[in-house]
């Protein structure tokens, strides 16, 4: 009985056996396709050391390969199991929403760019944080609730980026970022009376599109807030703009590949994404009626307040 045991084993074993050099080929393919995304998380978790060129992160994904070459040539007779296994996890996910070919496509791909284009982290420089000016009458200008401004905002929704695929996780940052474009192109500069602070609600500006940095940064702040973006306005000397919301590193990765290559490519070529970090980590861009593009340069570097649109 025994015996006949151990040759069912023994031909089960010769059957599931992969021949060389087809058994080195699949290990290298099952390596690459398991150390990427462990890869991805290791780089969102694990704190960079910004080596010159991302040396450091060149040389976590060599470890990571290294490693899993050995674990899987050490376990050779289940190779073919695990890749069908890794596929069947693949595949679920694609069915069922969570972790799929595409997520790991996009993860990859929007890493990599981020690694060749890194986004720049401007320095929050404040030399004396002092009361945000004229903030009751801007939260009272900001009127996000207003059908008006929320009209006006679905209008940009549907005219600019309706059609971009593969940001789902981001589709709010999209549609904020087509608010920033239909505002952007439209704005008119005007002063205000000269000797006077004159701060106009939003729904002001929506007839004309035109006004200084505060009406722009309210209009602005109250398009997006009514579309479900997370804003924020920055007093600098002389100068307010608002900033946008856009998350965590990783978050930025997917941002920044977007804004560079499928949203604002002409307008951000050759051209670095500038954000700030606030003390919880959290990354805002700048959204200024001076930017072509979401991330472009600051005005002045100097913040003199923060007033955060909750």
């Amino acid at each position: 009985m025994i015996k006949s045991v151990s040759l069912t084993y023994q031909k089960l074993k010769e059957k599931f056996r992969i021949k060389s050099p087809w058994d080195m080929i699949i290990i290298f393919i099952l390596n690459i396709l398991i150390a990427i995304p462990i890869f991805i998380i290791a780089h969102h978790n694990l704190i960079e050391l910004d080596w010159a060129h991302h040396v450091d992160r060149i040389l976590l994904f060599i470890i990571i390969v290294v490693v899993i070459q050995l674990l899987l040539r050490a376990m050779r007779r289940v190779t073919l199991i695990s890749v069908i296994l890794y596929l069947l996890f693949l595949f679920f996910g694609s069915l069922f929403g969570n972790y799929s070919f595409q997520s790991v496509f996009e993860d990859y791909r929007s890493m990599m760019y981020t690694m060749s284009e890194d986004p720049y982290p401007q320095d929050i420089i404040i030399t004396k944080l002092l009361p945000f000016p004229n903030k009751s009458k801007i939260l009272d200008a900001v009127e996000y609730q207003n059908p008006k401004i929320r009209n006006f905002a679905i209008m940009a929704v549907n005219k600019h980026f309706k059609h971009v695929k593969g940001y789902y996780d981001y589709f709010t940052i999209v549609q904020s970022f087509a608010v920033f474009k239909e505002i952007n192109t439209r704005w008119n500069y005007v002063s205000d009376p000269k000797g006077h602070d004159y701060i106009a609600n939003a729904t002001e500006s929506l007839q004309y599109l035109s006004g200084d940095c505060d009406d722009h940064s309210v209009f602005m702040a109250a398009c997006i807030k009514s579309i479900g973006g997370t804003m924020r306005l920055i007093h600098t000397k002389g100068h307010i703009y608002p900033e946008l919301l856009i998350g965590n590193k990783k978050d930025l990765e997917h941002i920044n590949y977007a804004i560079k290559k499928v949203l604002f490519p002409l307008e951000s070529k050759n051209k670095p994404i500038n954000y700030h970090i606030d003390e919880r980590g959290n990354i805002w861009l700048n959204l200024d009626y001076t930017a072509k593009y979401p991330g472009g340069p600051f005005m002045n570097e100097e913040i003199l307040g923060a007033l955060t649109l909750d």
